[in-house]
Formats: C-alpha cells, structure tokens, sequence
C-alpha cells in the first residue's frame, strides 16, 4: 500500500460479525450476512471487503453429502481399510477429485473440479452433523457475486459499489506447518495486485511481484473466523487498492499447468 499523502498511519480493520445463526440449505445467507452487518452498527463502506467461510456458503447451497446415501468403491474401500478411515467418506473425496495428486498416510492430496489442490478435495466433516460430509460451492465465485448483489439489494446500495466478497477456506502448505485460509471465490475486487514494471524505494524496478492479496486478506481474517469461533463472516476495512482495481475471480489465483512446476 502506498504511504498515505495526509501522513496519517496507514490502518486496517477485521471486524468479526457476531449473532450469525446455524445456516441451513436454502437459507438465504446474502440477507443473513447483511442483517449482521444492520445489527452490528455498521454499514457498508467504500473499499470494504467481506470475507466469508466456505463452511456457510456450501451449507446454503446445500453441499452436504448424507453417508449413509453413499456406495464406496472397492479401491475406496481397500484404502479406508488400510488406514482406519471411512470407506464413504473416502468414495465423496474421490468423487469431487479430477485427479489424486498423492495418496500416503491415510491422507489424500487432491485437485478438484475446480482446479484447486488441496487435502481431501475440500471434502470436510468439521462443524456439520453427524455422519455428513461438506463439499465445495460448485463454483465460488458465482457464490460470491451473487451475496455481493444480495448485500448491495439488502442497503439499496449500487452493486458495482457493494463490498468486495472473499469466499474463503483452510489449505495446508507445502513445504510449512500448519493451514492458512486462502480465497477459493472472489467478486469485486482484485485477487491479485500486480507489481511488475513499478519501480521500488531504491528505485529498483520489480520484475515478478505479484501479490496474491485476496489470500492475504482471508488469512488475516481467519484469525477471527477460526473453527472454534462460530463467527463466519469478518468485514475487512482499510484496505482499498484491491477493490479500486479492475475485479478479478478467484479462478486467477489457480496456477495452471503451464506455469507449475511441481505438476
């Protein structure tokens, strides 16, 4: 960000909604997030950026998978065995995969319809029932153009002028401990800041700098929506570059073959 021309500290706010209530499918979870916002004080506020779980999206559109509906298959089956997992459970994951990028250690590393890889194929148990499993959004950043137009018709607000929306969820890292939460949809703002031609304090004029900030932006809000929290949705404010920019989806954030040097 560049230095402020007023000489003020440069600022940016996470600002947890509370009050969220259990979303069910069908829930109509644009109104929802908007109602907390209402209810919080707050409105929507030129440069804004909401980040949102992708445990409640997929819930509202009704992505949970009922084990018990569930055939596995002999492969899944013969691997669940072996490492003490759930032979359905290991059938959904091969079902959402495109292509097993590493199976070892009861773990399964996975590239889904969507082009992302992570563990499981984002196939998740965590904070749904009992004997269900959580899927992706078919498509996130649908998902989240259309809770940006939900929260822009809630104020009456212009939706070119809404809040940016960040669709988040948890990955693991190569190569790092632990999981950080990345962007897998995006609407109204840019994914990614681009760098490249600008010149440095020093001068320099940077050649490959391209920062992923929609990533950058969930993780700093997972700090407040971690899985513990039961607070899915945070506002971003402050950070305006990102949202001044030409809009990009979250499907610029997936390196392709042709660029990835691990595939």
């Amino acid at each position: 960000m560049a230095a402020r021309a007023d000489g003020r500290a440069a600022e940016l706010r996470l600002i947890g909604l509370e009050g969220i209530p259990e979303i069910e499918p069908g829930d109509a979870l644009g109104e929802v997030i908007a109602g907390a916002i209402q209810r919080s004080g707050l409105r929507p506020a030129p440069g804004d950026v909401l980040v949102v779980t992708q445990k409640v999206v997929s819930k509202a559109e009704g992505r949970i998978v009922v084990l018990a509906d569930v055939e596995p298959s002999g492969f899944a089956h013969a691997f669940a065995e072996r490492w003490g997992k759930d032979p359905r459970q290991i059938e959904v994951v091969l079902r959402e995969s495109t292509r097993i990028v590493r199976m070892d250690r009861g773990i399964i590393i996975a590239e889904t319809h969507h082009g992302f890889i992570c563990a499981n194929a984002g196939v998740d148990a965590s904070n749904v029932a009992p004997d269900t499993v959580c899927l992706l959004p078919v498509d996130p950043d649908q998902s989240a153009a259309r809770l940006r137009q939900e929260i822009a018709g809630f104020f009456g607000i212009d939706p070119s002028t809404a809040p940016g929306v960040v669709i988040s969820d948890t990955f693991g890292r190569p190569w790092r401990a632990g999981q950080v939460n990345v962007a897998i949809g995006v609407a109204g703002l840019a994914p990614v800041v681009d760098y490249r031609g600008q010149r440095d304090g020093a001068g320099y004029e940077l050649h490959v700098t391209m920062l992923a900030v929609a990533d950058e932006l969930a993780s700093a809000a997972e700090l407040l929506t971690h899985k513990l929290a039961a607070r899915p949705v945070v506002v971003v404010r402050g950070y305006e570059p990102a949202v001044a920019m030409a809009p990009g989806t979250g499907r610029d954030l997936v390196l392709g073959p042709e660029r990835d040097l691990f595939r």
